[in-house]
């Protein structure tokens, strides 16, 4: 079967697995205070231009679940668009940590300004709870990502209010290469309180570096961590992943590789006619199929069933750093033989 399933389904990238096999049986101090994860936290400090705290996590569930916790006293809440991730796919998991989500409708995965002023407004007493940081993700649950402009009048909205700000980084990579993105490291560290930088879906075996700005979430974050299941004893496992990733540019080399098969896939399929679900700017791509073309190309194809239609279904494409063209081209081929 041939995989567009996701952006994680390879064990990693060949240099990241390489540092692995490198460490051998040394033996590291635990819990990310190792000097591999200390020299990767210097590594993403010179990019993002800013002494921020740099913590290495599992995963990006325990990324939401523990910066989210940490930030929020219990009576405040959390604004998202309702395709944001920590509203569909973490199983409850910031809710579970007492926190209500008070879901936008969004524009294309992206929280809109008006959309949060709504929610300011409607939330105006006691016996509310306090809307007190806006999550987004960048890129998005559907692939778009932020402008500029847009971080930057999001960023204002929040700061005027005394709401934090935190970005899901989970494909950031893909963010941060897209053809129509300018937006840095530094721009996301100087607008947002806290954001993370996803390893899992950009060739590492696992692990995510949060990234904390406001010094009103540096104090006692480490506890938040333990308290929250995401601090790893074997903390160097990430560190030494994301040393890798970011010594040479690795990193932004590997996104830009997935997002480059995405428009291979995108444009052979506008070729085709065939219209998509939203805009396709990073590494994921959304398009409507009839249920018997969905059905031949599952026999041989892994992908999401993102959304049942009337008389079919609408799928969602991702492509990786390990997505080769052949694989692209077998896809397309294909579908002009279903298509027929």
């Amino acid at each position: 079967m041939i995989s567009f399933l996701n952006d994680y389904s390879q064990t990693a990238h060949d240099k990241v697995l390489s540092r692995l096999i490198e460490a051998g049986t040394r033996s590291y101090p635990g819990y990310g205070l190792d000097e591999r994860s200390l020299r990767a936290a210097r590594l993403i400090k010179k990019l993002i231009k800013q002494d921020a705290d740099i913590h290495f996590m599992p995963g990006g569930t325990s990324c939401n679940k523990t910066v989210i916790a940490h930030a929020l006293k219990p009576f405040e809440a959390v604004i998202a668009v309702k395709s944001g991730h920590i509203n569909v796919h973490e199983t409850g998991a910031v809710e579970a940590s007492g926190h209500k989500i008070l879901q936008i409708e969004g524009r294309d995965g992206k929280a809109t300004p008006g959309e949060i002023i709504k929610i300011l407004e409607t939330h105006n007493n006691e016996h509310m709870v306090v809307p007190k940081m806006v999550y987004i993700s960048n890129s998005t649950e559907t692939g778009t990502i932020y402008a500029k402009a847009e971080l930057e009048e999001i960023a204002k909205l929040c700061r005027e209010n005394g709401m934090f700000l935190f970005l899901d980084g989970a494909r950031l990579g893909a963010a941060l290469t897209a053809a129509k993105n300018d937006l840095t490291l530094a721009d996301i560290a100087l607008l947002t309180d806290a954001f993370y930088i996803g390893g899992t879906k950009n060739g590492a075996m696992l692990g995510e570096a949060v990234v904390i700005t406001n010094d009103k979430l540096k104090a006692g974050f480490r506890h938040s961590m333990k308290l929250n299941g995401a601090m790893l004893a074997k903390g160097f496992v990430v560190g030494m992943q994301f040393e890798a990733l970011f010594e040479d540019g690795l990193f932004f080399r590997l996104a830009e590789k997935a997002n480059q098969a995405a428009m291979k896939l995108r444009d052979g399929l506008l070729n085709r006619g065939i219209k998509f679900r939203y805009p396709v700017e990073t590494n994921q791509i959304f398009v409507a199929f009839p249920a018997h073309i969905v059905d031949s190309l599952s026999r041989k194809y892994l992908f999401e069933i993102w959304e049942e239609v009337k008389d079919g279904a609408v799928i969602r494409l991702v492509t990786s750093w390990a997505t080769k063209t052949n694989e692209i081209d077998a896809f397309l081929t294909d579908l002009d033989t279903v298509n027929k």
